[in-house]
């Protein structure tokens, strides 16, 4: 499964500093049972990566000095489309599913399909194969003599 909004959402919460169960409120839970979706949520594996990759992601911000780019989630412009996918799918602070769907808008470009033949160029294979090798191949020509 893919990390949905209202997990997204109680990610952000918690690392804001918020508490489990408000910010399961946040995300978008009832206030009745936000104890135990905050369990579920904390518990999720897709929410501690998303959280997990956040603290990666604001460590190395914080190790790096602050650069002129008031806007780090927005990936510079470029006059190449390739160029702009690079970016997006180098990207570690953009969301994965983007990123995923970069590489696979990008991968058409730098790996070309394998082309399959069709039934008829497979039958022509066979045959050049089996004339080649095997019990049916053509013999060898007769020998000539040298005058």
């Amino acid at each position: 499964m893919a990390l949905t909004e209202q997990k997204r959402r109680y990610a952000e919460a918690r690392l804001s500093g918020e508490g489990k169960k408000h910010a399961a409120i946040i995300a978008g839970c009832p206030e009745k049972t936000a104890s135990q979706a905050a369990s579920r949520l904390e518990k999720d594996p897709e929410v501690q990566a998303a959280m997990g990759r956040a603290l990666v992601v604001n460590a190395a911000k914080k190790a790096e000095q602050p650069k002129a780019d008031p806007a780090p989630y927005i990936p510079a412009s470029a006059d190449d489309p390739m160029d702009f996918l690079r970016s997006v799918m180098s990207d570690l602070v953009a969301d994965p599913k983007l990123r995923i769907d970069a590489a696979k808008a990008l991968l058409p470009y730098v790996h070309g399909k394998i082309g399959e033949g069709g039934k008829k160029d497979q039958k022509v294979d066979a045959a050049k194969k089996a004339a080649a090798t095997g019990r049916f191949r053509s013999g060898a020509p007769p020998l000539r003599s040298v005058k």
